[in-house]
């Protein structure tokens, strides 16, 4: 699980630990939260000049990721694209899906569209549902506790084909070569 902002008083955070929690749940998986804002990453250069030796080890080991993204004005995190862009071997043939937040009606959908073609070009395989967090500011209280949980059931719809599009990713991955 991937939070992908790193401003103060961000409401992402509230669904990164929902979606931490609800994966939690699933039989045979393990999961941790990683903060982009906690990464000893350089910002005097750029792609895998800055790459950090504990993220990169966790996305080697990862069979999938989560990708929780606030829309910033129609787009994702700037952060967040350095921070994926510092890996790339990494990441080849492993499932990801996306998380979108906003505190506006969208959920993130614009963010997550913009995207979708950068974890393409990174190697990593989109699954097909998306979840979104629109109106972030009430959908959680001051706690961080879920409001309104009638986004469960996507969720559930998100992490099980997430966890389906991994297993068969990662046979893949040690059964069946591309030469």
């Amino acid at each position: 699980m991937i939070l992908g902002t790193v401003r103060k008083g961000r409401l992402s955070a509230n669904a990164a630990r929902l979606l931490t929690d609800e994966l939690s749940k699933r039989a045979s998986v393990e999961t941790e939260l990683i903060d982009i804002a906690t990464l000893p990453l350089r910002t005097d250069d750029a792609g895998e000049a800055t790459k950090d030796p504990g993220f990169a080890a966790r996305m080697e080991r990862a069979d999938a990721l989560v990708i929780v993204s606030p829309e910033y004005n129609h787009g994702y995190s700037g952060m967040l694209k350095h921070v994926l862009d510092s890996c790339l071997e990494e990441y080849i043939h492993k499932a990801v899906g996306i998380a979108g937040v906003s505190a506006g009606p969208f959920g993130g959908t614009r963010g997550i569209q913009d995207l979708l073609p950068v974890l393409r070009e990174l190697g990593l395989v989109t699954v097909f549902w998306d979840v979104y967090f629109a109106n972030a500011g009430k959908l959680f209280d001051s706690t961080g506790k879920l409001l309104d949980t009638s986004c469960i059931p996507r969720i559930g719809k998100f992490l099980k084909e997430l966890i389906w599009m991994a297993r068969t990713l990662r046979h893949g991955r040690e059964n069946i070569s591309l030469d």
